[in-house]
């Protein structure tokens, strides 16, 4: 980013000015879900991003409370192994960011009271992070997209979003639970292992899956709705394989297939609506190489380009938050310590975007 293009929209003292014209570095914390993280960025290069996942067996999910145990019991190690291997000393650290939301209360809550606690231990400035900017922005930095229709798809979240004054708008969504939430329980339906995640799992028995099961397919408009087919998939798997008219494989992957053309479907009505010619993948459903090809397929079909990153950046990851502090530091924003609660429900809409034109 060009020094003069910053001045404009920050107002700092001439010493903080200075230093960040020659290099800004942000430590983000990740809590929001089942993943610990902490990354550390300087001017666009993650110099370090290790993280810890809470993981459960199965057939069973991650309750509040055991998650964000977990969290407390490894996030100073994390923190610890973030700065080593960045290579960098608290006095060298410019700004802590922390995700405000949107997640689990317990979880996020923890790793936000550490974040807090450092950021004064260290006599640095604070900066609540909005979750699904997060990946955005890591998602832009990693791929170089330039003004992409996103499509964001988590455990937590589906949204098909893009950017139109200082804000980016979510154009479509699901209106129950998130495609990530679908593949998670579906998991538990047919004891699939959540090492190292059930959608990876699943992804990985879809490839040996050779029999198509019609699932419902639901698409209102430019929104989704998942809950119908998950629900039919927990009435009828079990009477299907007992039954021997598929297997485990035909379903992980009649499911994937159905699941994934429904968001190909709405992200493509954006790109129409939007005159997009580029599509970003972000979040950790992100990563799965079918729903890539079948995005890649489609925007081949219209002349654009797809851009995604692989489970190092799609996954939460503390770089993310570390990445969007940095744009929102660079940009002037700072979160007050009497401001920095944290929300389960915090929507990428609400954001205002003072680091993009």
């Amino acid at each position: 980013m060009e020094a003069a293009g910053w001045h404009s929209t920050v107002s700092y003292s001439s010493l903080t000015y200075a230093r960040a014209v020659t290099m800004t570095i942000v430590l983000g914390f990740e809590g929001s879900a089942n993943k610990i993280g902490v990354g550390i960025v300087q001017d666009g290069k993650v110099l370090s991003n290790p993280r810890r996942t809470y993981i459960t067996p199965p057939g069973q999910g991650f309750l509040p409370s055991d998650t964000a145990r977990h969290h407390r019991s490894c996030i100073l190690d994390v923190l610890k192994e973030a700065l080593e291997e960045a290579n960098v000393h608290q006095n060298d650290i410019d700004c802590i960011a922390y995700t405000k939301g949107p997640g689990m209360g317990a979880p996020l809550l923890s790793v936000a009271i550490v974040a807090r606690t450092v950021a004064q231990l260290w006599k640095k400035p604070l900066l609540g992070v909005n979750h699904c900017i997060g990946h955005i922005e890591m998602g832009r930095l990693i791929t170089g997209a330039e003004n992409p229709t996103v499509l964001y798809v988590s455990g937590g979240n589906t949204q098909v979003i893009a950017y139109s004054e200082h804000r980016y708008r979510i154009f479509g969504e699901t209106i129950d639970i998130a495609v990530g939430n679908c593949l998670d329980r579906f998991a538990r339906v047919l004891k699939i292992s959540n090492d190292p995640s059930p959608g990876y799992n699943i992804e990985q028995m879809a490839k040996k899956g050779k029999k198509f099961v019609e699932l419902p397919y639901t698409v209102k408009g430019m929104d989704v709705s998942f809950s119908g087919i998950l629900s039919y998939t927990e009435d009828v798997a079990h009477k299907m394989l007992s039954s021997g008219e598929c297997t485990p494989e035909d379903l992980c992957f009649s499911l994937q297939e159905t699941l994934f053309s429904m968001l190909v479907e709405i992200t493509e009505r954006a790109m129409a609506h939007c005159g997009s010619q580029e599509v970003l993948i972000v979040g950790g459903v992100g990563c799965n190489i079918r729903l890539q090809e079948m995005m890649e397929a489609m925007c081949r079909e219209r002349g654009a380009k797809l851009f995604a990153t692989d489970e190092r950046f799609c996954i939460d990851n503390g770089a993310m938050i570390a990445q969007a502090g940095w744009e929102m530091f660079r940009s002037g924003q700072v979160t007050e310590l009497q401001d920095s609660w944290i929300t389960q429900r915090y929507r990428t809409d609400e954001v205002e975007v003072t680091w993009r034109d």
